[in-house]
């Protein structure tokens, strides 16, 4: 039963006490008319019957359509939760996979660090020293760049020949006329190589050892003084 329709049975009900009440009292003699209840039972009537019987149905839509509503805001507020927190957990997820990537490609860079440094390390270990070739009259081009190639580190060779080439093309005798220059590498003057060995005019293993040294106490390497050489046409 909606409210309206208990309204109008509570109406109803107190007028029909108030007639009876009206009647018995006349029938018992009591001629004072019951003013004060009629009054009562139309207050009432005018409270509760605040509401047209025509409007009950649209009052009810008008209900239905605010819970509707109310229950549709609801799923948006849940359903932009639930996304923004699944984007949260992928965010997190996203983070991670980049941060093991980058650990990874790290990891990577170092191992190849280490191994180009084994591997430098093993290269210097194996060149031989000036003093462990036997001692010759005369040496070839060819013996000569044998005997550098054992003395030189590998990563160094081929700056350490360019240098040559262009000073002395491994003439371990070459001398310019000019200025004194001598040897492999053209040391000036060439007596500098004697710190070396007191051989440094005859045997190209004590040049190529003073060059060795010479390059990499001035230039670091013998490709920093091949660099230089390049920009200066002398070193």
């Amino acid at each position: 039963m909606s409210r309206i329709s208990v309204r109008g049975f509570a109406v109803a009900s107190a007028t029909a006490v108030t007639t009876v009440g009206a009647v018995v009292g006349v029938a018992s003699g009591n001629t004072q008319p019951a003013n004060d209840n009629f009054e009562a039972t139309a207050a009432d009537t005018t409270l509760l019957a605040d509401i047209p019987v025509g409007q009950q149905a649209q009052v009810q839509v008008s209900s239905l359509t605010q819970q509707a509503e109310a229950q549709a805001a609801a799923a948006d507020s849940a359903a932009q939760k639930s996304a923004e927190e699944a984007a949260r957990i992928q965010a997190a997820k996203d983070a991670k996979a980049k941060k093991d990537a980058a650990d990874e490609e790290a990891e990577r860079e170092r191992e190849a660090k280490e191994a180009k440094e084994a591997e430098e390390r093993a290269s210097r270990s194996a060149v031989r020293d000036a003093s462990s070739f036997s001692t010759q009259s005369s040496y070839s081009v060819a013996e000569v760049q044998a005997m550098a190639r054992q003395m030189i580190p590998g990563d160094q060779f081929q700056c350490f020949s360019n240098i040559v080439d262009h000073e002395s093309t491994w003439n371990y005798r070459a001398q310019n006329p000019s200025s004194g220059a001598y040897g492999l590498v053209q040391a000036l003057p060439g007596s500098k190589m004697s710190s070396a060995g007191a051989d440094w005019q005859t045997n190209p293993a004590t040049q190529i050892k003073w060059g060795l040294n010479y390059m990499n106490d001035r230039y670091g390497s013998p490709c920093g003084a091949w660099d230089f050489w390049q920009a200066n046409h002398w070193y």
